[in-house]
């Protein structure tokens, strides 16, 4: 009995009512595996870090071949053109074979994560809390 409804609901997931050569930007990107889950995918286009040709996406935006996306994670920035279309998630290899990105966004986000490398994170809270004579001093020093 669940078996049906089950069936019936993915036969509704699989029934788009996106036209043969387009899909859905927020299912190609999570087909695409830029996302994790479609919700984080719908998220990103919602929050406006999703751009296809130059205007900002909705999540309904159908993308095609030749597009171009732009996409904000974090730091990073994606500039994409698509090549092919996904509306279902597979693996690695056939994701990356969803999109071709530029030579100067690669450029770009490998220098950014260079240079968040080489930047000092590390943080030192010195000996621990003050003692009686740091207190002291604070106290001279702040005038009471």
């Amino acid at each position: 009995m669940t078996r049906g409804k089950q069936n019936a609901r993915d036969d509704d997931d699989d029934a788009d009512d996106a036209p043969p050569g387009k899909v859905r930007v927020d299912k190609w990107l999570w087909a695409a595996r830029f996302f994790k889950t479609r919700s984080l995918a719908q998220e990103a286009v919602d929050g406006g870090k999703v751009e296809v040709n130059g205007e900002r996406a909705k999540r309904a935006k159908l993308v095609q071949a030749n597009d171009r996306v732009q996409l904000r994670q974090g730091a990073e920035l994606w500039q994409l053109v698509v090549r092919d279309l996904a509306s279902r998630r597979g693996s690695a290899e056939i994701a990356q074979g969803l999109y071709e990105e530029s030579e100067e966004s690669r450029t770009k986000r490998q220098t950014l994560r260079d240079e968040m490398r080489s930047t000092n994170t590390a943080f030192t809270y010195g000996e621990g809390r003050p003692g009686k004579r740091d207190r002291r001093e604070l106290k001279r020093f702040k005038g009471d």
